[in-house]
């Protein structure tokens, strides 16, 4: 696709805000299984026994199957995402249903197979599998806590945009719940390179709109809508989304341990000193981003140990 079309879409993606907030919205993924088989449940029987659950509206399905919280803001968000799981818990159990905070699902690939047959995911599914098997491990198998964090206008915002993609293989490491051949993690830097931006490509330049135009235009059309749709099967590890800032990176979290992730993360993004800090530690980091992605994808204890030094004050899950 030609740059031209894409910039002023991209553009839109990196208007941001007009003014310093510290929002925090978590988007949590959990595999689903039923609780006496162990076998995938179908969608539309997770919804019926999800109908009258708080978490209800919230609610979506990755195209495995996979359940999706996706949340509004909060000032408490541990204790929003515990309070609405369990109410979702105790509803999908009256129909032996289980969800699980796990970051890859156990079970082998021809049990868990493609739910949502959008032409969307079907031209995606077809996509990945030209490359290898990541890419239906990733999308029918794999489970993600995202955090949205606000981005600002000025230096600041600027700053955020980078300090977050240069933190994010430290951070990995640090909150990794799964590793090796088979993590989350390896998985999402075999599924296709040229759209997941796993290496310093995003951070190109002063520009990051001309950046991130230029990895989408590198980033192979299997849709049909146009630009906007083609924009949409972009995954790279921190998702520009206009006027905040999708982190995507980690591995699934418990619930519990949810406020450990959103404390390191908003201490780097709206610490005006602490994100200066790490920046000026990271910048020299940036052209071997692609081997500290590898290696926090390996479980190496130094890249996780980077990440506990970044955030210090915050008691990281070893």
């Amino acid at each position: 696709m030609e740059p031209k079309e894409l910039r002023p879409i991209v553009a839109g993606l990196f208007t941001r805000a007009r003014r310093r907030t510290v929002q925090v919205a978590v988007e949590q993924e959990f595999l689903v299984a039923d609780s006496t088989t162990g076998a995938v449940v179908p969608i539309e029987r997770v919804r019926q026994a999800a109908a009258a659950a708080t978490a209800t509206p919230y609610v979506g399905f990755e195209p495995g199957g996979q359940l999706e919280l996706s949340l509004p803001c909060t000032t408490d968000p541990v204790t929003q995402v515990c309070t609405l799981t369990d109410d979702l818990q105790r509803h999908l159990a009256a129909d032996h249903i289980s969800i699980y905070a796990l970051p890859v699902d156990p079970r082998p690939e021809h049990e868990v197979p493609l739910q949502l047959v959008t032409p969307r995911y079907v031209a995606m599914h077809r996509h990945f599998d030209s490359i290898g098997p990541a890419g239906r491990r990733m999308m029918r198998r794999t489970a993600s806590t995202q955090v949205c964090l606000d981005w600002w206008p000025g230096r600041a915002g600027a700053e955020q945009w980078r300090v977050l993609n240069l933190a994010g293989p430290f951070l990995a490491a640090a909150f990794a719940r799964s590793s090796g051949p088979h993590g989350r993690l390896t998985t999402w830097l075999d599924t296709d390179p040229a759209r997941t931006g796993f290496d310093d490509r995003l951070l190109y330049g002063d520009d990051p709109v001309a950046a991130y135009t230029d990895f989408a235009a590198g980033a192979t059309v299997f849709t049909t809508g146009g630009p906007v749709e083609h924009l949409t099967t972009l995954f790279p590890p921190v998702r520009p989304r206009s006027t905040y800032l999708e982190v995507r990176f980690l591995d699934v979290q418990e619930p519990h341990a949810i406020g450990e992730v959103v404390s390191a993360l908003t201490s780097l993004v709206y610490d005006d000193d602490r994100r200066r800090t790490a920046l000026r530690a990271l910048e020299p980091e940036r052209a071997h981003l692609a081997d500290h992605w590898r290696s926090a994808a390996a479980g190496d204890a130094a890249t996780a140990a980077r990440g506990h030094e970044l955030v210090p004050e915050v008691e990281l899950v070893a």
